[in-house]
């Protein structure tokens, strides 16, 4: 991707800045959440929605488990943001453990319940270590399944982009292949995999050029509070944890409060450079957690809108 003179004076004016102070604040964020297991995780569910939507996302996700094992949960949740709240909600769907009639049903729900987005994913095998595998009559991945969404509805159609290669590719070529094939079947947008330095992600929106895939891709930003999880999640998901974030969270474990400010340093800073290469759309993956990602937000210049109201959600 060749960068504008217009552009490298943006970037150099970011990057000169005190910290965040001068940024534009014209950034957009999006945020994901996952539907609660319990009464006291849906408080606090709510209590982040309420929380994160007077800074207008652009729209809010609900994730959904392995072989639909939070299928009603996600389907709740989602209704309910789109009930009653401002925001504009999103639903995952996966093409786990479920017949193409049963997905193609779970859509028309959504549809009935006003929700016009999906964010459409294979999803993974529920059995651990066990590889992914098409389920009998069901969709064979999620270009396979954005297809069958477009057929139903003008679904608004979120997918999955991997900076660093799916695990199951066989190499990033095949991987890009996947993507532009999701886009050729009716994607609207892709959100990436989280990662933790710029150059991977401008070196991935490079290749998606050079592959002749012009379509919108948005960062997904993972806030890093617990470094032994992250390390869990990034080995399952093929991403590269740079040694010096280890060193930064050494010897925190017992220090909760310390690893949020790191947190919220680390995740801003990344974003920052994001910004200073021409991004403007974000996407958080909270893990229900309003407070960090707020901070963030507010760090890269969001700020709610003056006079927003937020809805009263009983909890």
């Amino acid at each position: 991707m060749s960068i504008s003179v217009n552009q490298l004076e943006e970037a150099r004016r970011a990057l000169d800045a005190p910290l965040f102070a001068d940024l534009a604040g014209d950034a957009e964020m999006s945020f994901e959440f996952f539907p609660p297991k319990s009464e006291k995780m849906e408080e606090t569910l709510w209590e982040s929605i309420k929380t994160l939507e007077p800074l207008g996302p652009r729209f809010v996700s609900v994730t959904y488990g392995a072989g639909g094992s939070t299928r009603e949960r996600t389907h709740a949740t989602v209704a309910r943001i789109q009930r009653e709240t401002s925001l504009g909600a999103a639903a995952h769907l996966t093409c786990v453990e479920a017949t193409k009639d049963e997905i193609d049903q779970v859509a028309r729900d959504y549809w009935a319940a006003g929700v016009r987005h999906i964010v459409a994913l294979r999803g993974d095998s529920p059995t651990s270590g066990q590889a992914y595998a098409q389920h009998p009559g069901g969709y064979e991945n999620a270009a396979a399944l954005v297809a069958g969404l477009s057929k139903l509805h003008p679904f608004e159609i979120s997918v999955a982009a991997y900076p660093e290669c799916h695990p199951d590719s066989r190499d990033a070529q095949v991987d890009l292949d996947n993507l532009k094939r999701k886009f050729d079947n009716g994607a609207t947008r892709a959100i990436t995999q989280f990662f933790f330095e710029p150059e991977t992600f401008f070196r991935f929106r490079d290749a998606m050029a050079k592959a002749g895939i012009d379509a919108e891709v948005v960062p997904g930003i993972m806030p890093v509070t617990n470094f032994a999880s992250v390390l869990r999640m990034a080995a399952m998901c093929n991403t590269a944890v740079p040694a010096w974030m280890g060193r930064l969270f050494e010897g925190l474990e017992d220090h909760a409060g310390a690893r949020q400010l790191i947190a919220a340093t680390l995740t801003a800073e990344l974003c920052r450079k994001l910004y200073a290469g021409g991004v403007k759309q974000f996407h958080f993956y909270t893990l229900n957690r309003a407070e960090l990602t707020y901070a963030i937000c507010h760090l890269l210049g969001v700020r709610a809108a003056a006079g927003a109201a937020v809805n009263a959600v009983a909890a």
